[in-house]
Parts: structure tokens; sequence; C-alpha cells
């Protein structure tokens, strides 16, 4: 057992003890793993999380898989048991993990802004900078990694009411027009979308900036407020409140101040998922947002949660994941976001998700040694 910090500690555990893993078909993750190691190889590793784990310790699986020409099951997972060790994520005190769901959604959209289409997806803006700590001011929160290049030095950029209120017109950034506010803002939430013109044509946008403040979920708001009762919090319940509730919009959706920027992405195949924050196509039902600042991307993990079931007919979630992807509310070393998929249907499936679940990260055997 390895404490890492006062946080989490991570305890060895033999596959025989993973509730759910011996049913789990992992087999298709292996197009996953072959392009991360593309990635890797020809463009640069990903940044190391604090956990410590590097590409380096990565990159021995990845090649050993890319190896093998094709994988039934049973050989899929005797590869994870041959190649790693698990772990189990064991949070201090009565915590235990949670896991949530995003998807790609599709959105009707134009070209040209009129009275149905008037709700604009933005490109970056050229004044939204990087922060870090070689250029981050005193009063600049540790937490922002974006911020207005104003005349005076580095600002908080303004906010969602203040860009809902004109603060970008005139730029030239708009990508494309929606009909909703709410179809715009739920985008922002799941960080890409697919979107559909009134002639058929698809194009994909996803995630490329913020404008850095941080994110406060309005779900939590209504229940707080008493609109929805925390039990039947969704993304369903919450799209229907608003639907009911067209005068109060503004208002809740503006208790995120959190801003999402998205560039276009070209929609080679629509069997595959978006292209998110390892570089690679997401695989719904296998792709895991993680946080990164604890975890490095393209590491398995095994996530199981018991009563989530609607996603498995009928038997608890228990599957091989890759992490390929963050959030801002994805904080923490067992919390995630499970990529459902693309469409109504995988929204469907995405908001219904929010349940406790252990977290098993699944180390190369040589770098498991360090966690001893």
């Amino acid at each position: 057992m390895t404490e890492v910090g006062s946080a989490f500690r991570l305890t060895p555990v033999s596959f025989e003890e993973i509730p759910g893993w011996r049913f789990d078909d992992p087999s298709s993750l292996w197009t996953a793993m072959a392009d991360c190691w593309n990635y890797l190889q020809s463009v640069k590793p990903y940044k190391t999380g604090a956990l410590g784990l590097t590409a380096d310790d990565l990159l021995p699986l990845l090649e050993h898989a890319g190896s093998l020409n094709s994988v039934s099951a049973g050989d899929a997972r005797s590869f994870f048991e041959q190649e790693t060790q698990a772990f189990l994520i064991e949070l201090t005190g009565t915590q235990s993990g949670l896991v949530t769901a995003f998807y790609e959604p599709e959105v009707a959209v134009s070209d040209l802004r009129d009275d149905e289409f008037s709700y604009p997806f933005y490109r970056r803006p050229l004044d939204l900078v990087d922060v870090d700590d070689s250029n981050r001011p005193s009063h600049l929160d540790a937490s922002y990694a974006f911020a207005l290049q104003a005349d005076d030095g580095l600002q908080l950029y303004p906010d969602r009411r203040a860009i809902d209120e004109g603060w970008l017109e005139g730029r030239n950034l708009e990508i494309a027009w929606a009909r909703s506010k709410v179809d715009v803002f739920f985008a922002h939430v799941q960080g890409a979308a697919r979107l559909r013109y009134p002639d058929g044509r698809l194009r994909r946008i996803t995630y490329t900036a913020k404008a850095g403040h941080p994110f406060s979920g309005i779900g939590r708001l209504l229940i707080d407020l008493g609109e929805i009762q925390e039990a039947a919090i969704s993304m369903q319940s919450i799209r229907a409140w608003l639907a009911d509730h067209p005068e109060r919009v503004d208002e809740i959706l503006w208790h995120n101040r959190s801003y999402i920027f998205f560039r276009e992405a070209e929609v080679d195949d629509l069997t595959r998922g978006p292209i998110a924050a390892a570089k690679v196509p997401l695989i719904a039902g296998r792709s895991l947002a993680v946080d990164r600042q604890i975890h490095t991307f393209g590491f398995p993990f095994f996530i199981h949660a018991q009563g989530l079931t609607h996603m498995d007919g009928g038997r608890d979630f228990a599957r091989t994941m890759l992490a390929l992807d963050t959030g801002s509310a994805i904080v923490g070393p067992a919390r995630g976001d499970i990529f459902t998929g693309s469409g109504d249907e995988a929204g469907e499936l995405a908001g219904a998700v929010r349940s406790a679940a252990d977290f098993y990260i699944l180390i190369p055997k040589q770098a498991a040694e360090r966690f001893f």
C-alpha cells in the first residue's frame, strides 16, 4: 500500500479481487491504445500527473498491445493481467469515488444569424492568453489557466454573463449559430458537439480554451434553491426545468461563470468519437475523463459502480477504460467522467449517470514497483 499525500492511497489488488473483471471485454481499447502510441511517437509525451506516472512508463504497454494483431475478450483480459498491476485508489476517510458521464451532443445550427438561429459558438479570442507560473500576476488565483491580455497586463477574462451580453460581438469569432442558448450551454459542459446544418452538412467542434473562471454546476444550484430534489437531478431534469422557466434561464446559466471556446474539427469517421484532451478519438463507453493534475493520459483504469445498471443491461457498470480526457468539474484521484457516445441516445445515457464508484488504476508492472 502506498500513501499518496493525505488524500488517498494505492492498494495493490489481484484481478480476481476486482468485481466484474471476469465479465469485461476490453478488446475495443486496442484502437485507442494504438492512437495513443502514434501520438506519443509522433507528437509529444503527455503531461505527467502528480501520481508520477509518465508517458515513458506507458509506452512499453502500448507497444506490446500493438504487437498483437487481434484480441478476444479473454485475450484482452489476459494481456492486462500479465502486463499490469491493479491498484485500488482508496480515498482517505469515508469518501467514495464518483463517476458521471458526458457525450457529444448534436446541435442544429446555421452559418448565418437570423431570428431562428441567434446563439453563437465562439472560436478562441486573440486576447485570451494562457497563464502559468511564469506569467501569472499576483492578483490572479492559481486555478486560472487563461486570462485577458489587457493594456495594463493580465486581467480576469469576462465571464459567461459578459460574453452573453455582447463582449465578443463584432470580432468575427462565430463558428455557427444555434437556436437555443441552453443547447450552447450544454455543449460547453460536454466540451464538444456535432453541428447539423440545414443543408445536411455535419461538422464537429471541440474544446480549445476557456475564459478561465471555475466551473459551477447549475444542478447543485437548482438543488440548493429547492427547485429540483437531489435524488431527481439529471441533465434531463435540468433541461426540463429550464424549458419550464424561460424567464430564469439567464439567472441559472450565468451562475456558471465558466465559458468554453471551440475549434472546428473534421468529421472523418462518424463511428469514432471526438478528439479530446489526449489528442486521440474517444471510444464510447471506454473513454474516461480524469483529473489531469493527478493522472496521466493514456493509462488504463477499471471502474466498478455498483447500482449503475442502465448502461449494461441491468448489470453493475464494470469496465476497463482509458484516461483520454479531462474537465473542469473532474477533480480528485477517484473522480471520472464516462464518455457515452454521440447524439440524443448517448445523451440519455449520460444524463442519468451520477454514481459512487471504485477506481482501479492498472499500472505497467515495471512502473508499479515504485508503488509497493
